[in-house]
């Protein structure tokens, strides 16, 4: 069923990120005064990455009505391509972002300072990580019903900006119980950057993989295999494939049945099959080829 042209699947994924998007751009805020304000450098390369998550927030509002939208005469196999593109491109911002932050951070080691990080730091570092974790939690758990990896790309993103602020709110203290250590605030501003960086690897190369047509792992191709080899009139199953389209797997595969079988008969066991795949709930789509099971077949 769609509604205003938009399927219910895009409104929830749109709207939960809208709202993220509303959030960050409030913290960005917050955390570019509390920095300047405050004198502390980690505090504004947070900021920084606050500014990314508003980025990739963008990327899935506009992506989310193209990656949902119907096959199509040029795209028969649908549009998921398009999410997983999108998710690359947030591990790519990430990645952006946090080289960026840490070649900052050590460039301006060396720098002097006369006075640390401020209290209003430490305070915005805390209610950046409270926010945004509770941000992750909502992205994530939408984004695991609806089956959207690239919302669940954003979420992990929201995570990176809530455990970067950790350091932040860290290098506060330190510079507090030694004022001198006014080197903290630069460290913390590098262990900011490889959170992001770490975040961003676990995003990028997952969905590379999948732009590169690799398929499901040993593990769920058995577990695959498994399910459909015992339905009754299934002689053997070979030639089993995967491939990631979107949101999930795209299965093809040959299903062997008795040569004598009527083409009506073979064709109602390859539907009991597919239904039986799409069960799975990594599979999206399922191509069966119906053919007569021949003893040396099994045997080669």
């Amino acid at each position: 069923m769609m509604m205003n042209g938009r399927s219910p699947r895009v409104r929830i994924v749109q709207r939960v990120t809208a709202w993220g998007m509303v959030a960050n751009l409030g913290l960005a805020g917050l955390k570019f005064a509390a920095g300047f304000l405050g004198n502390s450098k980690a505090l504004v390369a947070d900021a920084v990455h606050s500014i990314t998550d508003t980025t990739t927030d963008i990327a899935i509002l506009i992506g989310a009505p193209r990656w949902s939208a119907p096959a199509d005469e040029d795209h028969p196999h649908g549009h998921g391509r398009i999410e997983t593109l999108i998710t690359a491109f947030i591990g790519l911002v990430l990645i952006a972002a946090a080289v960026g932050l840490g070649y900052n951070a050590v460039s301006t080691l060396q720098e002097a300072r006369d006075t640390g990080p401020g209290w209003i730091a430490f305070g915005a570092a805390l209610a950046s990580i409270l926010v945004k974790e509770l941000l992750y939690q909502w992205n994530a758990r939408v984004g695991r019903r609806v089956k959207s990896s690239a919302m669940v790309a954003n979420a992990w993103h929201h995570r990176s900006d809530a455990l970067s602020s950790l350091p932040v709110a860290v290098a506060v203290l330190g510079t507090k119980i030694q004022p001198s250590w006014t080197f903290l605030d630069h460290v913390g501003a590098l262990v900011v950057s490889l959170f992001i960086l770490q975040a961003a690897w676990k995003i990028f190369w997952p969905a590379l993989k999948q732009l590169t047509d690799v398929g499901a792992s040993k593990e769920e191709l058995e577990e695959l295999y498994d399910m459909i080899k015992h339905i009754d009139g299934v002689r053997d199953v070979h030639a089993l494939r995967t491939r990631n389209i979107g949101p999930g797997l795209q299965v093809d595969l040959h299903l062997q049945v008795d040569p004598e079988l009527s083409v009506r008969d073979g064709h109602d066991l390859a539907g009991i099959a597919k239904h039986r795949l799409l069960e799975h709930e990594n599979v999206v789509d399922v191509l069966i080829h119906i053919e007569p099971f021949e003893k040396q077949d099994n045997d080669s």
